[in-house]
């Protein structure tokens, strides 16, 4: 029989602010990530600083806003009103501390919890703020929350404003790296939203000045729209719509108060709804509601009195109220899209009928693939009932809610070997593996048709849940795991392509990455270090001197599952799939995957030149 465990007054502790965030940071800034993925915390942080930034320009104050990334430092600095001078220290380092609460001074602001700029200040192994106002400035400097530095008001001639630097603590956030990538698209989102408003990121210069409707001209290139971006605006709503001649699913980027809501919420699924109301009445015809949104790339955008997120990263909305006296959130979208929309079909006579050809197209497609659909939705489930395909994650077997899981990961493999090793390893919780069976069918110029009719990409389909929308995408991360061989890059390359191909907002949203797996093993008696380039297995037989066992890894099957628990865990290391915004997707992929050009060929040589120098260093 089993001791009995004492429960005592001694067994009760309560965490101070700092001990709670740093022990639970994923309560407050979502995963945490080495920053190959768009939602790591790394961002978060930034986002969290930012935001409060942003929230003076909202309010009228200060049109500029300056951010530096030098390495692990960040620097933000504003030219709004200024921290009170008196609360400079509590609005950083006291929960529920901050001028949101008063809704005199912040009316439609996204932090309304008071604990954005806590956490940055917990979770940096250096923080400092400092604020200037009325001619005077005070500041306050921190280390993992503690406060280690303090001056007070002082006569100053600088601007008006607050300046925020902090380092991200690599306790926490291990081996993490800022992509300027990343950063760049979540500034270009900032200044979308906020016309007039001026960030310089690293001597960069981002403005807007027509909202959203400049962020569909910079998502989909002019050729591939079906007709001009239609752009609306309301007092609290703004929305921009186009469809694509090209893609095939649905496109949306959604915000609320600023923010990004990667994951939707109420105002989505609204303006989802109210597209196809309004132009159902337009045309008077009861046309499918996929017809109608089949390709649809869109944007909106509203404000909403004290939103209800669903998460402290904010990423879905859960109000279903605009406050201030206005309906709901669902009523006020329909009645502005049915208004403004109806309006503008009925005055451009011209977009009006190309809509119409559009989507009696995508009507006669969807009738023409109804039967292979049907039987390609039967063989899917039945190949997911059998486990042939998919090694499913708990957190989508034991969860009957389609909201996705940040930390959900889908690895993409090939080979029995691979498959095995990664299935063994992976967290059965969060980790789901997809087996390829041989190489995938080049899909470029493919129609739609290729999706159900072969069983890769059916069962891969399915697996994602992308068919119709990004919506309901079954997992955050979406990971090629192949090997670093040329029949692995092959693979990769086939994969991106179904991708770009069919669902190139896979892409676009930052979901798909590719594995990064060591190359040697470099092992003593006493220490293994795993290389994942030449000059890494350099620098382990240097640190381990004399004569260490050196290990080429020829493939993932070769690694052994206890191995591979390292490379898919807290390390892992993911290289994301990102688009070159200056070629669009057809541009890359009859480059890629089309006629073999000279111009291919030219490139292959030069780059296999750079491969084979570097190798040989």
């Amino acid at each position: 029989m089993s001791k009995e465990t004492k429960y005592t007054e001694d067994n009760i502790r309560s965490l101070d602010w700092k001990e709670h965030i740093r022990m639970r940071p994923g309560m407050y800034i979502g995963k945490l990530g080495d920053g190959s993925s768009a939602d790591d915390g790394i961002y978060i942080l930034l986002k969290e600083v930012l935001d409060n930034s942003i929230d003076e320009y909202v309010m009228g104050a200060g049109k500029t806003i300056e951010i530096s990334i030098q390495g692990d430092k960040v620097i933000v600095r504003d030219y709004g009103r200024g921290i009170p001078l008196g609360k400079v220290v509590d609005v950083v380092s006291k929960m529920n501390t901050g001028g949101k609460y008063d809704s005199r001074a912040f009316k439609k602001s996204v932090g309304l919890n008071g604990v954005g700029t806590k956490a940055v200040n917990a979770l940096s192994k250096f923080f400092r703020v400092e604020s200037t106002r009325d001619g005077k400035s005070a500041s306050a400097e921190f280390e993992k929350g503690n406060l280690t530095n303090q001056e007070t008001l002082e006569e100053t001639s600088r601007r008006k404003g607050t300046k925020v630097s902090f380092v991200p603590d690599s306790t926490i956030f291990k081996n993490y790296k800022y992509r300027t990538e990343y950063v760049a698209k979540m500034l270009k989102n900032y200044v979308y939203l906020n016309p007039g408003l001026t960030i310089i990121f690293n001597g960069e210069k981002y403005f807007s000045e027509n909202g959203l409707k400049d962020l569909l001209s910079d998502t989909i290139n002019e050729e591939d729209r079906l007709y001009p971006i239609v752009h609306l605006l309301g007092n609290d709503i703004e929305i921009a719509i186009t469809h694509s001649k090209t893609q095939y699913s649905e496109e949306y980027h959604s915000f609320v108060n600023g923010q990004h809501t990667t994951q939707g919420g109420t105002h989505q699924a609204a303006f989802r709804e109210s597209v196809v109301k309004t132009i159902r009445e337009f045309y008077g015809k009861n046309y499918e509601a996929s017809d109608i949104r089949k390709s649809i790339v869109s944007a909106i955008s509203i404000k909403v009195m004290e939103p209800v997120f669903e998460s402290q990263t904010k990423t879905k909305l859960g109000s279903t109220e605009m406050g201030g006296g206005l309906p709901t959130v669902r009523t006020y979208i329909n009645d502005f899209v049915k208004t403004k929309l109806d309006n503008f079909l009925h005055k451009n006579s011209d977009t009006a009928e190309a809509l119409q050809r559009k989507i009696l197209q995508a009507e006669r497609e969807r009738k023409d693939l109804s039967g292979i659909r049907k039987l390609a939705r039967e063989r899917a489930k039945k190949a997911s009932l059998h486990n042939k395909k998919l090694r499913d994650c708990r957190v989508h077997l034991t969860d009957s809610k389609k909201d996705r899981n940040l930390e959900s990961t889908l690895f993409i493999t090939e080979g029995d070997s691979a498959s095995g090793s990664i299935t063994k390893s992976r967290d059965v919780n969060t980790q789901a593996v997809f087996s390829l069976r041989g190489k995938p069918l080049n899909s470029y110029n493919m129609s739609k048709k290729i999706v159900y009719e072969n069983e890769e990409f059916n069962l891969l389909q399915a697996a994602l849940n992308i068919e119709e929308s990004l919506e309901d995408l079954r997992y955050n991360n979406i990971v090629i795991a192949t090997d670093a061989d040329v029949d692995g890059m092959h693979i990769r390359l086939l994969l991106i392509t179904f991708f770009l191909q069919f669902f190139p907002e896979v892409i676009k949203e930052g979901h798909l990455y590719i594995l990064q797996t060591p190359l040697f093993r470099v092992r003593n008696k006493k220490e293994t270090i795993y290389c994942y380039s030449e000059q890494e297995r350099k620098d382990a037989i240097a640190k381990l001197s004399g004569k260490p066992e050196i290990t080429r890894f020829k493939g993932l099957g070769e690694i052994s599952p206890d191995e591979f628990v390292h490379f898919i865990g807290d390390d892992i290391r993911l290289d994301p799939v990102m688009l070159d915004k200056e070629k669009s997707i057809e541009e890359l992929l009859s480059f890629y995957m089309g006629k073999n050009t000279p111009s291919r060929q030219e490139f292959i040589i030069e780059n296999l030149k750079v491969e084979l120098d570097a190798v040989e260093e």
